[in-house]
């Protein structure tokens, strides 16, 4: 069995929190080398998305493992001293904990985890998201594993014709249920299509079994207790051979679908696929970016990323992405660009609403009817009536 991870972290951006400087980058590629020699990891590689730092990696440990979490907080410390060093904006943003205890549920990084038997040929996608929270990959996910629309091998796959299995969290709740598809589709969209609250956390093959993608689901803000960064959630999708083809798995990223996040995590934008060169959101925080790297692994080797969305195919999506921030950019404050006050993250709302409580009162309540004076009596004595 061989476990792929990615975690990542915001640990400072450069400049503002538009991207990861190449220092804190060099930084964890030397950490992730000696962790290689020191036989932790099987390989290893250190990407970006915006101001977040991904490490992609492969072990044989399992997921959630103590070694390879407590791995990712080294790493994640060393950068953030980097970024200290450097005067870099908002340091150690995603550390919500002053020290590693056991894993890093709760603690602020988000991660991605998927064991597997590796089959003879295993190509695995893992996309990376910045400026936008965990729900972002529902739509996309549906699209993937319960759309024949668009994945045309939920019909003509004998594998894949028999469905797959929805792991969904309520965030909220902090409960989870299981939809299985095709039978529950209506069940399942009634919920991922309310992303703020419930989120795709894995998908798995009905037919073998398989775990067949695992996301990110961490939300900072109801770890923190208040908004210190939008999530930037990671994704791994396994194809081929009984999974989405890999033109399947990024087709649902043709469409600049809505998310939430953008500037201080509080907007709906379009989510742009883009190449790793132009991950670096600037414009109003956004919109929001969304890469993708291949991989082909093989005996746990990821080998060199294929950089999925650096294709023109995408150019189309990318255009209405700008064309759908035009658009929502001119309703500035209001809905719904903003988000709608039950999912507004940044803190100046609620200090807004406890400022001002008491300042609201009852809408008056309407006048009585006046009475109204009868015909009779404005007809005097004699007066002819009109018929």
């Amino acid at each position: 069995m061989v476990t792929l991870s990615i975690i990542k972290a915001d640990t400072g951006g450069w400049v503002g929190h538009s991207a990861v400087h190449g220092e804190q980058m060099e930084e964890a590629r030397r950490r992730v080398v000696r962790a290689r020699e020191t036989g932790l990891l099987i390989d290893g590689y250190v990407g970006a998305c915006g101001d977040d730092l991904a490490l992609i990696m492969t072990h044989d440990c399992g997921v959630e493992d103590q070694r390879i979490h407590g791995f990712a907080w080294e790493v994640f410390e060393a950068t953030t001293q980097v970024a200290n060093r450097l005067g870099l904006y908002g340091a150690g943003q995603d550390l919500l904990k002053d020290a590693f205890s056991g894993n890093l549920r709760g603690m602020g990084p988000g991660y991605a985890e998927l064991e597997m038997d590796e089959r003879r040929s295993e190509p695995v996608l893992c996309f990376l998201a910045d400026k936008t929270e965990p729900g972002a990959w529902n739509l996309p996910l549906y699209k993937m594993f319960a759309d024949p629309f668009n994945t045309a091998g939920l019909v003509i796959d004998a594998t894949m014709h028999a469905g797959f299995v929805f792991e969904v969290y309520d965030l909220y709740a902090e409960k989870y249920l299981e939809f299985s598809c095709p039978d529950e589709i209506y069940d399942l969209l009634m919920y991922i299509g309310a992303p703020a609250r419930y989120v795709v956390h894995s998908v798995r093959s009905r037919a073998t079994g398989a775990v067949a993608a695992a996301t990110s689901t961490q939300r900072l803000s109801l770890i923190a207790g208040k908004y210190v960064g939008k999530d930037d959630p990671v994704m791994i999708v396994r194809c081929q051979s009984g999974f989405p083809a890999v033109g399947e798995a990024v087709e649902p990223f043709a469409q600049a679908f809505s998310v939430a996040g953008c500037m201080r995590g509080s907007h709906h934008a379009p989510l742009m696929p883009v190449g790793v060169e132009d991950a670096h959101p600037t414009r109003f925080d956004g919109p929001p970016r969304v890469v993708a790297l291949g991989f082909q692994l093989h005996a746990g080797q990821l080998g060199l990323p294929r950089d999925l969305f650096a294709d023109p195919s995408f150019d189309r999506a990318r255009s209405t992405a700008n064309e759908v921030m035009d658009y929502l950019r001119r309703h500035g404050p209001f809905e719904p660009h903003r988000l709608p006050l039950s999912e507004l993250e940044y803190t100046t709302m609620h200090d807004s609403e406890a400022r001002l409580a008491e300042r609201w009162q009852p809408i008056p309540a309407p006048p009585e009817p006046r009475e109204t004076v009868s015909a009779s009596h404005t007809e005097g004595p004699g007066a002819e009536r009109q018929g």
